[in-house]
């Protein structure tokens, strides 16, 4: 249901002053199948991703790397509850995306995940 990392999905800010600079919408909870088109894109944008936070709690399993055009990207996993990923280019520049979970728009939503999808967005 989500809508990936295509224009309008991968929403990058241009002005660093915000607390997000960015949202990511996911088809999935699949990390290993949704992390490396996100990974690929922000590298264009960018330059070389080297590490990757994710919340343990909103993805199925998770790896502890994946590669990049032959290069590792680091995964960490913390169980922060706030549906962000945190995106590491180079040694200490950092940039923190909101993810849009992948069933938003679903048709038939669980009523608990509407109120925590509209408490974490309001948050940002």
């Amino acid at each position: 249901m989500g809508g990936g990392f295509v224009v309008g999905a991968l929403g990058l800010t241009h002005d660093r002053r915000g607390v997000l600079d960015g949202a990511w919408w996911p088809y999935s909870r699949d990390v290993a199948a949704e992390l490396p088109a996100l990974i690929s894109a922000l590298t264009e944008y960018l330059g070389p991703v080297t590490r990757v936070g994710l919340d343990a709690g909103a993805w199925d399993a998770l790896p502890t790397r994946l590669l990049d055009d032959d290069r590792v990207v680091h995964i960490d996993s913390f169980p922060v509850g706030d549906d962000t990923v945190l995106v590491t280019r180079g040694d200490q520049d950092y940039f923190s995306l909101l993810v849009i979970p992948p069933h938003a728009l679903d048709p038939h939503p669980d009523p608990r995940d509407q109120h925590r999808g509209f408490f974490t967005a309001s948050r940002a």
